[in-house]
């Protein structure tokens, strides 16, 4: 590209008009990280977080480009809106395995939950649930019940790993939690487990008092969920 169609390119990434930004996103990722990794480095300094988000998706799109990433290393330190932090997780993971302890990093410096949710789906996606287990106990203490909810959904995938046992050890204690959004998360997440101790857990929470959690342990019971 001519260096006026670079300025043009770089107007529109920080136009009104979204449709518009996500073109010239589209377009920009197109291009050499030498091309746009300097756009990008000026968006990330901007004082929208609407264009700063749209830098850190841009940075994603460099993967694996290692400028890129550490860059995005970078605004983990300095970027304090949890939108971005967001959208910096989602980039990081696309990097691959040298993502999994800058996510975890990320968990456990901030507590906004929007963040968490984002780093707890993106372990979820990863092969490694002896991070996954880790960061989901943590998330159990999580004050946001929607945080703590994703934890607890979480541990489905560690069932089915070698990491079963301790996974079973969470859920057990999730099944008698007093409140009951733990114990229908806690059935839906044994979805699948045919350990006699899943199976004893799902009959247990078949005669819950709640009859959401009922219904969640019954499906549970048949494969669903």
């Amino acid at each position: 590209m001519t260096p006026d169609e670079l300025d043009k390119l770089e107007d529109n990434l920080r136009a009104p008009a979204l449709n518009v930004r996500i073109t010239a996103l589209n377009t920009l990722a197109a291009q050499p990280a030498t091309v746009a990794i300097p756009i990008l480095q000026r968006l990330s300094q901007d004082n929208s977080f609407l264009i700063r988000r749209l830098a850190a998706m841009g940075f994603g799109n460099q993967a694996p480009d290692q400028s890129a990433f550490e860059n995005l290393q970078a605004l983990i330190t300095t970027e304090t809106d949890a939108n971005v932090l967001a959208e910096i997780a989602n980039s990081i993971y696309e990097f691959g395995d040298p993502s999994i302890p800058l996510l975890v990093q990320m968990f456990e410096a901030n507590d906004n939950w929007l963040l968490r949710q984002t780093i707890l789906s993106l372990l979820q996606e990863s092969n490694h649930p002896d991070v996954l287990l880790t960061v989901a106990l943590k998330a159990l203490d999580d004050p946001t019940q929607t945080v703590k909810e994703t934890a607890i959904l979480s541990l489905r995938q560690v069932l089915m790993s070698p990491l079963q046992t301790e996974a079973l050890t969470a859920l057990a204690t999730l099944a008698v939690s007093p409140t009951w959004r733990d114990r229908w998360r806690a059935a839906t997440a044994l979805t699948g487990c045919d350990h006699p101790q899943a199976v004893a857990l799902l009959s247990t929470l078949q005669t819950d008092e709640n009859h959401y959690v009922v219904a969640a342990a019954l499906d549970a019971s048949m494969g669903g969920g």
